[in-house]
């Protein structure tokens, strides 16, 4: 395991979720990236999601904001020269879901931690952080994939690809596996 960093990193990108009830209005953009064609959903000020979907081309952003900087940032990921997001974020999700994402915010770039680690770090079970991990509504950037089974096992990933896309985004951050 790599041990998260001893700066939260998590306080200052998870903000609280909206209510389930709260209409908002929202704005899309699609980005190509390696793993397939990404969609980044956000209000003004914060990102909600990022799910895949079948092909696509960047969307043109403008002068949107925080969809332009989530590109941007994005780019820099998948072009080796971002290790960190800065970007607002408010998932929706469980109280222990979001214990589980702000965990997984803070594992470093190439890091991992198993989801018997994870739990421990967050009170849970092993099988809690996992239905977490499945739930994250926006992978990538809520780093899910540096989550790995026992023994640095590579199992599970709810994003397109499944497993193998989990193994591209490890490789990618040069993580040690085994």
């Amino acid at each position: 395991m790599t041990p998260p960093s001893s700066r939260n990193i998590a306080s200052t990108l998870l903000r609280p979720a909206l209510p389930p009830d709260a209409r908002i209005d929202t704005s899309t953009l699609k980005v190509d990236t390696p793993v397939g064609c990404l969609v980044v959903e956000a209000t003004d000020d914060i990102i909600i999601a990022v799910r895949w979907i079948d092909g696509g081309a960047d969307d043109a952003v403008g002068d949107s904001g925080l969809l332009a900087e989530a590109r941007r940032q994005l780019k820099a990921y998948f072009a080796g020269r971002l290790k960190r997001f800065d970007l607002p974020l408010a998932p929706a999700g469980s109280l222990f879901e979001r214990d589980v994402w702000r965990q997984m915010c803070d594992i470093p770039y190439g890091g991992i931690m198993t989801y018997g680690e994870m739990a421990q770090a967050v009170g849970g079970v092993a099988r809690a952080v996992g239905g977490a991990c499945g739930a994250n509504p926006i992978p990538v950037i809520i780093p899910c994939h540096r989550v790995l089974g026992a023994g640095n096992r590579m199992v599970g990933y709810s994003g397109r690809g499944w497993v193998e896309t989990k193994r591209w985004l490890l490789v990618h951050e040069g993580a040690m596996l085994v």
